[in-house]
């Protein structure tokens, strides 16, 4: 269809809906058309060994003022708002990631959930809603995901449906196509803020009173080793980054994590990443692999992203060989679940160990867990800090040192409750002593409504 059609039918829209370039123009289908020969003219307009050596922001800026002129020369029945966004929406199907650059760009977006071309879903402030946003159809959607997977080395088809990548500004991507899913390519995209959440943002949003936060931070300085518990989305890696943020400055630290998210302020820091084995299944480097390795690079500190497989028995063992103030997160509903899972995990590594020996190896090593969940309002709390104790018996016996007791949901939907401490005076406490750590002698006994 020629482009002056597509304006006769645009206008004839525009006198339908009764008003030029209102929501009945950018949302129809004739919108879509033009913006369809657009795309198409510029392409071919292009020379590409010269797209190919021009840079980046210098070609952006050729192709908008290209694409300015073209819709500038045409009567088209848009308003100035909605030629500026014709033109960004054609520069992102053409230099980004398309329908999701704006998304991208929104600083409030932390998940991104596509189930299908037609169905987008996005989290903001913690709470879960279906966005306005369509692909042309499930071939524009896989362009996309093509276009991702393709400038990390990856491929994706229907011999090698599921895929994980990382876009440029870090976030987490995963994919899955058919014949695996049954409704279309499905993406999910985990976003992680550019500026680091710091300690005063967590205590300013109500998710860790000062008095923890300044239990916490001690802890760390004296290097008791911890680990954060929680499900998806609760906040563990934001967690994770401020407890980081305590390590004094003259310590080395080696991170280690399957999607590099931490965002570690000290200057001698060295950050590893696990690989995926390549097309022919082979060049994997696991978790288990740079924990070992990790060891032999002569750390002050150990920091695991995540804890999931093989990898504890090594991390443990090095927390009882003088790697004390290591740091990791673990998805599990509660401090116990979390040892538990542990256990499970060690076993998986070394499955000629009792179950009482492995126990009494977590008990040993840990000091703390922490867990975090993410409540109805879509706030992330965290609502236990518990001690590890030691043995009794073939249990591992544990003491809550802070909890949070939620007690009503208001009127606005916010959930109320309050943080306290149980009163319990924790055994780590000689631990403060021996490196000079003097706290508040109540901290151990207030209560904080929220």
């Amino acid at each position: 269809m020629g482009s002056s059609r597509l304006i006769d039918r645009v206008r004839g829209a525009q006198q339908r809906h009764g008003t030029r370039g209102g929501p009945g123009v950018t949302d129809s289908e004739e919108f879509a058309r033009i913006k369809k020969t657009l795309h198409a003219e510029l392409i071919e307009s292009l020379d590409f060994e010269q797209v190919m050596s021009t840079p980046r922001e210098e070609l952006t800026s050729r192709l908008r003022a290209t694409l300015s002129e073209q819709v500038e020369t045409r009567s088209l029945p848009l308003n100035r708002a909605e030629r500026e966004r014709l033109v960004e929406e054609i520069l992102d199907d053409i230099l980004g990631l398309g329908p999701l650059e704006p998304l991208l760009r929104d600083p409030e977006v932390s998940d991104i959930l596509i189930n299908g071309s037609d169905k987008v879903y996005v989290e903001k402030r913690g709470l879960l809603q279906k966005y306005p946003l369509k692909f042309n159809d499930d071939r524009h959607l896989m362009q996309i995901i093509d276009r991702i997977v393709s400038a990390v080395g990856r491929r994706i088809d229907e011999t090698n449906p599921m895929v994980d990548a990382r876009l440029q500004d870090g976030s987490r991507f995963n994919a899955i196509i058919p014949p695996l899913a049954l409704d279309g390519p499905h993406v999910s995209i985990r976003r992680f803020g550019t500026v680091p959440i710091l300690a005063e943002d967590l205590v300013a949003t109500g998710s860790i009173p000062r008095p923890i936060l300044e239990v916490l931070r001690a802890c760390v300085r004296c290097k008791l080793n911890i680990i954060i518990s929680g499900g998806t989305g609760t906040g563990k890696t934001t967690l994770l980054n401020v407890l980081s943020s305590f390590v004094p400055e003259g310590e080395r630290v080696i991170t280690i994590e399957d999607s590099a998210e931490l965002q570690l302020q000290q200057s001698h820091v060295v950050r590893l990443e696990t690989r995926p084995p390549n097309l022919e299944g082979k060049g994997e480097v696991t978790m288990r692999d740079l924990v070992r390795n990790s060891l032999r690079m002569r750390p002050d500190r150990v920091i695991l992203g995540e804890i999931r497989g093989a990898e504890a028995i090594d991390m443990l063992q090095a927390m009882n060989t003088g790697h004390d103030g290591s740091l990791g997160t673990i998805h599990s509903n509660s401090p116990r679940d979390a040892l538990s899972r542990l256990e499970t995990m060690v076993g998986m590594g070394m499955s000629n160990l009792t179950d009482k020996r492995i126990r009494e190896m977590v008990a040993r090593a840990l000091h703390l867990v922490i867990q975090l969940e993410r409540l109805n309002d879509g706030t992330r709390r965290i609502v236990g800090v518990t001690e590890i104790v030691g043995m009794e018996g073939q249990i591992i016996t544990t003491q809550d040192i802070f909890t949070f007791e939620q007690t009503t949901i208001d009127d606005q939907g916010k959930v109320r409750g309050r943080f306290r401490a149980t009163g319990v005076r924790p055994r780590f406490m000689k631990l403060f002593e021996r490196y000079g750590v003097r706290l508040p002698p109540d901290i151990f006994r207030f209560t904080m409504p929220v």
